[in-house]
């Protein structure tokens, strides 16, 4: 048996006026993945605990079958080991994203989507200045440079406690855009911390000589760090030892890739893969059908339509719904249905609304076809359908097992 799985990340979404009360994904003209609806069964998952902050760190856990209540840390720590970076057990990692705040407000969660060298270079700029603020000794903090906007500072701990605890509350930035940052800022222990070194990024980014470059190409600035998502090292058993599948992921996305690798994923590199609305469906979708002949499980995770969602735009979200269907989802299922005996899977992990620009809680559509399943009465893949089903996951970790046909270890 193959298994393939597609994460269209935040593709769920509300009916929007502008599309006649329709969703972008019910408007999205998406062939492949309503086939897998008329061959197969559809209905809905809900992957985010609404105790716990919704977002694809907590989304993606549970839909590869892993209890976040049980397994969740933080966000960061994941994105530590997807750059192989090995947490002691008092280690905590926090996620550092380049930011643009003006007249405080958060204008961009990316920096405008800032090059990896100039980020780089801010952030050396900011490691440099340790020494001499707030009593910090360098050795316990490390700026760690990943890919744009996306970054990381680790605490190693060294016999010495971390500030931080359960109780320490950040607020991701994707979830402030628009609005006055001041009621997002860090709280609770070791926040002075995070806020003072957020305020330190402020003072040294203003005349940084990359943001006098990008101000000159008419790009925006990152005018500051912003921390959040901090967590130490999770422990996750295998995968292949829970389910007796084998597995490999592509993704564009260090969280993917630091789950993937935590629970002994393969994690495939595909050049063109850039984690946003230009990345190469196309080249996903060849290594995807490439790797079916290696392993039992490939997960395919696209971020375009969950950025798209982010930036407001409509337009953008359903495009992206229709390069998935069209790149990825119909070759893997020209594939699977080749190969013989398979199981394939499209769902999201969690809604992205574009009303709110942000990421929400709540159910998302799945649809899964097979050669050895029998077909429901659905005919198209989208909220709708997932709404008027009686198949249904309240708690979303559950679904994998099912997914698979395999019993949970």
């Amino acid at each position: 048996m193959k298994y393939a799985l597609v994460i269209p990340d935040g593709m769920a979404d509300e009916p929007q006026p502008e599309l006649g009360g329709r969703t972008p994904l019910q408007t999205a003209s998406v062939p492949f993945m309503d086939e897998v609806a008329r061959c197969g069964v559809v209905g809905r998952a809900d992957h985010v605990p609404h105790s716990m902050p919704s977002g694809s760190d907590v989304g993606t856990m549970s839909l590869f079958g892993y209890d976040p209540l049980r397994f969740h840390t933080g966000r960061a720590p994941l994105e530590a080991a997807a750059q192989g970076i090995v947490l002691e057990p008092e280690d905590w990692a926090i996620r550092c994203n380049l930011v643009t705040i003006e007249q405080g407000q958060m204008r961009s969660f990316t920096a405008g989507q800032i090059r990896s060298s100039e980020a780089a270079e801010l952030l050396d700029r900011l490691q440099q200045a340790l020494p001499d603020r707030f009593g910090l000794r360098a050795e316990h903090w490390r700026f760690v440079p990943g890919v744009s906007y996306r970054n990381l500072l680790l605490y190693r701990a060294g016999g010495t406690p971390a500030p931080f605890g359960p109780d320490t509350r950040t607020t991701p930035p994707h979830d402030v855009t628009d609005q006055d940052v001041g009621p997002f800022l860090p709280q609770g222990p070791g926040s002075d911390v995070l806020r003072e070194l957020m305020k330190l990024s402020e003072e040294l980014f203003a005349e940084a000589e990359p943001n006098r470059r990008r101000a000159a190409a008419g790009e925006l600035p990152a005018t500051s760090v912003w921390l959040w998502g901090q967590g130490r090292a999770p422990q996750l058993p295998p995968f292949v030892e829970r389910f007796g599948v084998r597995g490999a992921v592509i993704t564009a996305v260090d969280l993917l890739r630091g789950i993937g690798r935590l629970i002994g994923w393969e994690v495939i590199e595909v050049p063109g893969a850039t984690g946003y609305l230009d990345t190469d469906y196309a080249a996903k979708g060849r290594h995807a059908v490439e790797a079916l002949r290696d392993f039992d499980l490939v997960v395919v995770h696209v971020e375009a339509t969950d950025e798209a969602s982010h930036e407001g735009d409509v337009k953008a979200k359903i495009a992206a719904a229709e390069q998935i269907d069209r790149h990825i989802v119909g070759p893997l299922l020209e594939a699977l249905r080749r190969h013989g005996e398979y199981r394939l899977m499209v769902c999201p992990d969690h809604p992205t609304f574009l009303r709110t620009k942000t990421h929400s809680h709540g159910f998302v559509p799945f649809g899964i076809c097979g050669s050895d399943l029998s077909a429901d009465a659905c005919t198209s893949y989208d909220e709708a359908a997932a709404e008027a089903s009686p198949l249904v996951f309240q708690r979303g970790h559950e679904l994998m097992p099912f997914f698979l046909g395999t019993q949970q270890a």
